[in-house]
């Protein structure tokens, strides 16, 4: 109990004025490159060999030649000093040309088809050594920001912990999708005829209704809802090869449609509209590689949301 006490009282200070005596062998020497007083330092030599219960430095004719204890800490002192520094010295930009980092970032397949491409290369052209591993958007329960898990979540964020930071990206908005000779793709697709249709959704909980319900029953229709399926992806498939309809994101969604050779139909109806965004845990806010991240997917994901929708 008195040694932790007398650790936790320990003024650190004396390790930078230990190293620095250590390495000039005098208490002048250490007084100009500490830029204090002699007596300063002196005072500081005198606590030194107090906590230490040693020397440290003796005299030998006309100079101080260290004691064995203070050549055996030598070394560790000096290593310490320069981790206390780094500790406290503003973290500066990447050498991402040498960066070798894994980050994890949770979004929804249609996202990561989205803007998977383009942010690789953006990655790639500036840090080799970069890997990214997308995983799906997290459960009700989970929160892979908070535990650390996931890096970076983006598109339509639902945290609720509190101290998630949050930087929205842009908006975004639902189109219709039938595949190629669709009843639905000829003539104009009114509220009614979109109801009579046999619909997938798409929920990584297994829900069934959603925004596009809302409105119908707002004027009085309801649609069939014959499955739901927990990705983009696996929807598209089924309205590629039936006549089901889905919905995805109109600029978000297009290299989805162009792959399944889909048509995009506008449905008419005011649905929300979709913010998309990008979330991180505050431990990640400093950190520069994070903050590198961070630019090139704002950058990809407002140049994906420019684009004209299908």
């Amino acid at each position: 109990m008195h040694r932790m006490q007398s650790v936790a009282s320990l003024d650190l200070n004396l390790l930078v004025a230990l190293d620095a005596l250590l390495e000039e062998r005098s208490v002048s020497g250490a007084a100009r490159r500490l830029l204090l007083t002699e007596s300063a330092v002196s005072r500081a030599l005198g606590r030194i060999r107090r906590a230490m219960d040693d020397p440290v430095l003796v005299r030998a004719g006309h100079r101080m030649v260290p004691t064995p204890r203070a050549l055996a800490v030598q070394v560790e002192v000096h290593a310490l000093v320069e981790r206390a520094h780094a500790v406290f010295t503003p973290v500066r930009e990447p050498v991402l040309v040498t960066l070798t980092r894994t980050f994890t970032i949770l979004a929804s397949d249609a996202l990561t088809t989205a803007i998977g491409v383009d942010l690789l290369d953006r990655l790639t052209r500036d840090a080799p050594g970069a890997r990214v591993r997308f995983l799906p958007e997290p459960s009700a329960t989970d929160d892979p920001l908070r535990d650390g898990t996931a890096d970076l979540e983006i598109g339509d964020i639902d945290s609720t912990s509190p101290e998630i930071h949050i930087e929205v990206l842009g908006e975004e908005q639902a189109l219709a999708v039938v595949r190629a000779g669709h009843p639905l793709a000829r003539g104009r697709l009114t509220p009614e005829r979109l109801a009579a249709a046999r619909h997938v959704t798409v929920s990584r909980r297994g829900r069934f209704a959603g925004p596009l319900d809302e409105a119908l029953a707002a004027r009085g229709l309801r649609r069939t809802v014959a499955v739901s399926v927990p990705s983009h992806s696996a929807a598209l498939l089924l309205v590629a090869g039936s006549d089901l309809v889905g919905l995805v994101p109109a600029r978000l969604g297009r290299g989805l449609l162009t792959s399944f050779g889909l048509v995009a139909l506008d449905i008419g109806l005011d649905l929300p509209i979709l913010t998309i965004a990008q979330a991180w845990h505050p431990r990640n806010e400093a950190d520069a590689p994070h903050r590198w991240l961070r630019g090139h997917v704002r950058d990809t994901i407002r140049h994906a949301l420019a684009l004209d929708p299908p």
